[in-house]
């Protein structure tokens, strides 16, 4: 079974067209999927097991010293986050123990890895995704490439 509604629209639209059962037209609109999509729904895939032992009614029991695990887990924790709008520290760190009790630690790897960004004491998301370094593709998870920017303005 799918998560992706939009995906169900489409093949439920080719069911309409074709007259074939959902298993059939699934079937034929997978083979023909763009590489983007498929680079998409792997990077979502990856996302979510990358973070899905770690959340526990929202929260985590650690935070994980694994670098690519840490910025997938950071990713989450940003969508908790209002982009454009400006936060005081206090309302950050209020956001942040929500998630865990280091909410000093989260907040600057926040900032560190450029999903939130700080200015005299007051907080917003990113105006952008941060630019990486080739050297940083391999710590950070591919899903912050197809759902970040779309975030950041608004739209993820």
């Amino acid at each position: 079974m799918t998560r992706d509604s939009d995906f169900k629209k489409v093949v439920r639209a080719r069911m309409a067209e074709t007259g074939e059962r959902y298993a059939a037209a699934r079937a034929a609109l997978e083979q023909t999927r763009s590489p983007q999509r498929e680079a998409y729904d792997a990077a979502r895939a990856e996302q979510e097991r990358l973070v899905a032992r770690l959340f526990a009614d929202g929260r985590i029991a650690r935070v994980p010293a694994k670098r690519k695990v840490r910025a997938a887990v950071l990713l989450q924790v940003v969508r908790r986050f209002e982009p454009g709008r400006v936060y005081s520290e206090r309302e950050v760190n209020d956001v942040l123990l929500g998630v865990h009790e280091d909410f000093a630690y989260l907040r600057r790897e926040l900032v560190n890895y450029r999903y939130l960004e700080r200015e005299d004491g007051r907080y917003r998301t990113a105006a952008r995704a941060p630019e990486r370094a080739p050297v940083e593709h391999q710590e950070i998870p591919a899903w912050e490439a197809h759902w970040l920017p779309g975030f950041l303005a608004g739209s993820g």
